[in-house]
């Protein structure tokens, strides 16, 4: 599978950071610092342009080591690129810490994972079929 892209930024392309690493860093195409105040948050340009093969999506997610230490993670995590698009892919930031965070020109803010997806028929049924947990739903099963 070969994943297009057109980089207008002045970063480096994509990449996995460990051998079996899932998410390729993403990183930010801005020009001066940009801060983020608590609960914040803001469209931020990659100045990357993708095209997906179809039967494939990418997911933007959060940079774990960024959201644990800085509470800065992707609000609609993840994110969903589709096949078809081609505009820039912006990453939604977030502060969730109680302090304002800065976001340096060219920083790694998120990941980009390719997943292949299925789009089913849609069959309306009148009824489900029968299984052991049924209808149980958040907390069903209990805490131990």
């Amino acid at each position: 599978m070969k994943l297009k892209i057109i980089n207008k930024s002045n970063n480096p392309l994509p990449r996995y950071e460990s051998a079996l690493a899932a998410g390729m860093d993403i990183r930010c195409n801005i020009a001066e610092p940009l801060t983020l105040q608590p609960m914040e948050r803001r469209l931020v340009p990659t100045g990357l342009y993708i095209e997906l093969p179809a039967g494939y999506e990418a997911q933007i997610r959060p940079r774990s080591g960024m959201a644990l230490k800085r509470g800065l993670t992707v609000l609609n995590t993840p994110g969903t690129i589709d096949a078809d698009y081609r505009g820039e892919v912006g990453v939604i930031l977030v502060n969730l810490s109680g302090q304002a965070q800065t976001i340096e020109p060219g920083e790694r803010i998120c990941q980009m994972v390719i997943a292949r997806h299925e789009q089913p028929t849609i069959v309306e049924v009148t009824e489900l079929s029968d299984t052991e947990r049924g209808a149980g739903g958040f907390g069903h099963s209990g805490r131990k």
